[in-house]
């Protein structure tokens, strides 16, 4: 599955004198079993640009085709769209609505036409992949949960609709730590075992750096850089320009290095830190 973002921008309030752009000119291609960050400060067009990913905004000039299906045609193309390509908001838990958890998550397969069945094979599997047990939260009502719980029966409902490539706004907001890196461990594992294209947009440098393959920084609507991890957080300096940092642990490195060690500083996880200042730390010993 591809998704191609040709040149696309997007106006609110295009007609009148209270009209912003949103998006500028975009050009992105999305390739099958890439894992994207998408960081830029607040206001910078991630939000706009993924509700273009599925057909939920169309773009004002330009065009974003999913697999060939361009966006802006007909309203039965946009079906095909969401079912390659779901989107959970940011505190998607506001969403819910039924009166028990496997209602609410059958609601997508059942509105695309899955009999009783595939629908209840589709909620098990989605329930396993977020952590949940079926049996014992089925029947709950969504709202009796924990905000945590809350937040992976709002991602089971997106993935029950079984897409190709799952887009995530900052999909740990408001969670305490144990509850974000559950979901974000989930989430890696609907990377790694099931082959899945995932678009993660969020604040945290420090969860981009561990999770993705590949960033895209933006910045008053436009792509201002584009690249691997490594390459992204060695340019502290652009990215301090937009208003943003690099993970804690690369800017320790670079202290670090400022006060005459000599280490690498493109260094993004903590793990890799620890390997690097552990043989440091033995060379500098023996010497």
């Amino acid at each position: 599955m591809e998704i191609k973002i040709d040149k696309v921008s997007y106006i609110y309030n295009a007609d009148n004198p209270f009209s912003k752009v949103a998006l500028d000119n975009v050009s992105i291609n999305i390739k099958k079993n890439e894992f994207i960050g998408i960081i830029g400060h607040t206001g910078s067009g991630k939000s706009t640009l993924v509700q273009h990913l599925n057909a939920l905004m169309i773009p004002t000039k330009g065009k974003v085709y999913v697999d060939d299906i361009d966006t802006s045609e007909k309203s039965k193309d946009k079906i095909e769209i969401r079912k390659k390509v779901g989107l959970v908001f940011q505190y998607p838990e506001y969403q819910l609505f039924e009166e028990t958890v496997y209602k609410d998550i059958a609601f997508g397969p059942t509105n695309i036409g899955c009999t009783e069945e595939e629908t209840e094979e589709r909620v098990k599997w989605a329930c396993e992949i977020v952590g949940l047990d079926f049996e014992y939260i089925k029947n709950k009502s969504p709202f009796e949960l924990s905000g945590g719980q809350k937040r992976r029966v709002a991602i089971a409902g997106v993935l029950a609709m079984k897409p190709d490539c799952l887009v995530l706004d900052e999909p740990t907001a408001g969670l305490d730590p144990r509850g974000r890196d559950e979901i974000l461990d989930e989430i890696r594992r609907l990377y790694e075992q099931h082959n899945m294209t995932i678009v993660l947009v969020s604040h945290s440098m420090e969860d981009v750096a561990r999770l993705v393959n590949r960033i895209i920084v933006m910045d008053s609507g436009k792509i201002y850089m584009d690249g691997t991890p490594k390459e992204i957080f060695a340019r502290p300096d652009k990215l301090i320009k937009v208003g943003l940092d690099v993970p804690q642990v690369t800017e320790f490195m670079l202290k670090l290095k400022e006060k005459g060690a000599n280490i690498p500083t493109d260094v993004i996880t903590v793990e890799e830190a620890y390997g690097i200042l552990k043989n440091y730390l033995k060379e500098s010993k023996d010497a």
